[in-house]
């Protein structure tokens, strides 16, 4: 058996790890888990206060998820979606049709949540192209300022953090952006503006993508009440498709099991990922109604197929971890539980923003943000150079709990089964690393916020 040792020299020299700079990358290398427990090969062990990267839905070694997989092993790992079906498979994609909100029926799955986004966008081109009243002027996509919809080359596009894709502009598509409606003004505002330019470009747009509720990559952005009903209701009249991206918002995170009930809100593609398995294994989902699914029917010889596809797409195994994690949810009444941990997290943001290095707290469900300050004015904020959030993560990290930043942004996240005395231990800790690194950088000169 390798040694510790060993295991962190081939994870720094072997493994090229994604949005990370090699060159300062200190290895923790993660031998088991256990509920919101992380344990590493030197045996310590880290709650896991961002699930994971946001996609641990119940905790890691859920035993209800452990046997639906190795049942599932028992009778077939995989076989391919192209031509053929799989039992498994089948009965996830009417699972999540029933779940789904108003007519969403129609199941395509991916493996990770950019190919979901990639579909819904080629399958919104498609169709524009060869309907029974084909619009062939509509090829171009509307989005969100501050927009995260993944890393392959479509849903990078659609994207509008320049940190993540600036250096791929040359490959991407152009699309046709409004602004990213936080809660600084009301939400007509925004919708008056979005209106402005549906009004105009409406023809040459196929579809709407965005983040119900909460732009998660922008630093936990939050928009404003009834933005999102208004959103619908512009798409529809201007005769625009609607994509939801709820890779993150899905299944329960916003106290509904997806965020877009919240306004009562039926887009024409709901893309689903991370949380889909539990966070055990790779899998997404593009779901759309009997509408947009009947313009790619007709002969073989009709060319109207939809042209993407995927190898692993609708993994049998996969498929089982769903279907377990739906069963729990279920069982567990996870999600009517919620109420009184999104109480306990809001507490803890109370005592975090007296501190007078935290800026502002912002909470959605069980999806938290905290912002820094180097002074007594909240709309001022460290300079990039310092890192700050990261140096405090690694303070974090002694103490017992693994938190990931966004920028000067702190983000919480946990499993939803995580305990109030979990909870609480991750916000003294997170207390004590905030006042730890900020005493010792007592002069950094401020940078007005953006």
């Amino acid at each position: 058996m390798p040694t510790s040792e060993e295991l962190a020299q081939w994870d720094r020299q072997h493994c090229w790890h994604a949005f990370t700079q090699m060159a300062e990358y200190k290895s923790l290398i993660v031998e088991r888990a256990e509920g919101v427990w992380l344990y590493d090969t030197q045996g310590r062990r880290f709650l896991d206060g961002v699930s994971s990267m946001w996609c641990n839905l119940l905790g890691h070694c859920h035993p209800t998820i452990n046997a639906a997989i190795g049942e599932q092993l028992r009778n077939v790992s995989h076989n391919t979606s192209l031509g053929m079906g799989n039992s498994t498979t089948s009965t996830l994609a009417k699972r999540l049709a029933d779940l789904a909100p108003g007519d969403l029926q129609h199941v395509f799955f991916a493996s990770d949540g950019s190919s979901a986004i990639e579909a819904a966008l080629k399958m919104a081109f498609q169709y524009w192209q060869q309907c029974d009243s084909p619009r062939p002027k509509k090829t171009k996509y509307l989005a969100l300022g501050q927009a995260y919809h993944g890393d392959t080359l479509g849903s990078a596009s659609v994207g509008g953090i320049p940190r993540f894709h600036a250096l791929f502009a040359p490959l991407l598509f152009e699309v046709i952006r409004v602004p990213s409606p936080d809660c600084r003004q009301e939400a007509q505002v925004y919708l008056d503006e979005l209106e402005q330019t549906l009004a105009e470009h409406h023809e040459e747009i196929a579809a709407m993508v965005l983040e119900p509720l909460v732009q998660a990559a922008a630093g936990i952005v939050f928009h404003r009440p009834g933005y999102l009903a208004g959103v619908r209701e512009l798409t529809r009249r201007y005769d625009v498709f609607l994509i939801t991206d709820e890779i993150v918002t899905g299944f329960g995170r916003t106290g509904h099991m997806f965020a877009c009930e919240a306004e009562d809100v039926v887009p024409d593609f709901l893309c689903l990922g991370k949380s889909l398995t539990g966070g055990y294994l790779p899998l997404s989902a593009t779901i759309t109604h009997p509408d947009i699914y009947a313009g790619f029917l007709g002969s073989a010889t009709s060319g109207r197929a939809l042209m993407h596809g995927h190898t692993y797409a609708g993994n049998p195994l996969a498929a089982a971890a769903s279907l377990a994690t739906l069963d729990v949810l279920e069982q567990e009444q996870t999600i009517e539980t919620l109420p009184a941990k999104f109480e306990i997290l809001a507490e803890v943001l109370e005592r975090l923003s007296n501190h007078p290095r935290v800026a502002v707290t912002r909470q959605l469900g069980l999806i938290a943000a905290v912002e820094l300050t180097p002074t007594d004015e909240s709309h001022e904020r460290y300079p990039a150079e310092l890192r700050i959030a990261y140096e405090i993560c690694d303070a974090t990290l002694s103490r017992g709990v693994w938190l990931r930043p966004l920028g000067d942004v702190i983000v919480i996240m946990p499993p939803l089964t995580i305990t109030a005395e979990e909870l609480r231990f991750l916000g003294d800790v997170l207390l004590e690393s905030i006042e730890e690194v900020t005493s010792a950088i007592s002069t950094a000169k401020p940078v007005e916020r953006s």
